[in-house]
């Protein structure tokens, strides 16, 4: 059982800043092209990989790593266990906060565009940037002191 936990927790951590680092990247490059069609179809493609990889991932490394919390002597007895789950409420709350509406605001900001994209989405991009780099950076901590376990 413990086997299992571990993998699904490693695959929930793949899946999760994997999908957030590549997707950043993606659309912060499909952005800088500057044209309407381009960011449409990344904005879409975000979208759709943080319902399936993000909160995949995200739901995997959650529910494995509390059960394996238990085998640590809980949350609170280890404080890199703890400081991970800080880490981690930290960036999910950038997503839902920040990050997500962010990005239905521009999905609906290019449905509506004509020809050009809009200056409001140039705007809530450089927003989804900075809050997209912090959401990400504080995911890396817990990924060390998961190997390391120690704060």
């Amino acid at each position: 059982m413990q086997s299992t936990l571990k993998t699904l927790h490693l695959l929930g951590v793949c899946l999760f800043i994997g999908n957030i680092v590549v997707s950043g990247l993606w659309k912060a490059m499909a952005d800088r092209v500057d044209d309407l069609a381009v960011a449409r179809f990344a904005t879409r493609l975000v979208n759709l990989t943080d319902a399936l990889f993000t909160a995949g991932g995200a739901a995997l490394l959650l529910g494995a790593g509390h059960a394996m919390a238990g085998r640590h002597g809980g949350i609170a007895a280890n404080p890199w266990i703890w400081w991970s789950y800080a880490a981690f409420g930290v960036s999910g709350l950038l997503w839902i906060a920040v990050l997500v509406p962010v990005q239905i605001r521009q999905a609906r900001l290019l449905r509506n565009a004509s020809s050009t994209i809009p200056a409001e989405y140039k705007r809530l991009a450089r927003i989804w940037s900075v809050a997209g780099i912090v959401a990400t950076l504080v995911t890396l901590p817990p990924l060390y002191w998961m190997v390391a376990r120690t704060v």
